[in-house]
């Protein structure tokens, strides 16, 4: 991929907030920073448009918890075009880590997140979603009124 250079000019203190968030987050300089920050926003957009992303949602929880298990799976269940794979950890005796790799309609990997992060004994989950595609330059369909 060729890569094309332009100048930006900020104010100081813009500037000095780029400078501490390359910093803190280990970019080897701004161009990587303003790439990714440029690659998060067009995924939030896809995430919003609906589009088709791809994406992980991972939950902690206490494998002992009565019938957990069981509604797990009948969810997982529901969503079969989404899913891609699923791994599963045993971190104690107790408590198992499992991944899910999605890929769909946001919406859709944002339901089946929110099904099964709202079970009870799930200690933690989170939808981590990112773009599917190479379509970095995408708009949302915007309905027209007859």
């Amino acid at each position: 991929m060729s890569v094309s250079r332009f100048s930006v000019s900020l104010e100081a203190e813009l500037l000095k907030a780029l400078d501490l968030y390359v910093k803190e987050n280990n970019f080897p300089n701004r161009s990587q920073a303003i790439r990714q920050l440029i690659e998060r926003n067009l995924v939030e957009k896809k995430w919003q448009c609906n589009h088709t992303v791809a994406g992980a949602i991972t939950l902690l929880y206490d494998h002992h918890k009565r019938e957990l298990a069981c509604k797990l799976s009948d969810i997982q269940h529901e969503f079969l075009n989404e899913i891609l794979a699923v791994q599963h950890f045993h971190l104690s005796h107790h408590i198992c880590l499992e991944i899910i790799a999605v890929k769909g309609q946001a919406k859709n990997l944002t339901l089946l997140a929110d099904k099964l992060i709202s079970l009870k004994g799930i200690r933690h989950g989170k939808l981590i979603m990112t773009q599917s595609d190479d379509l970095l330059f995408s708009t949302c369909q915007r309905e027209i009124s007859p």
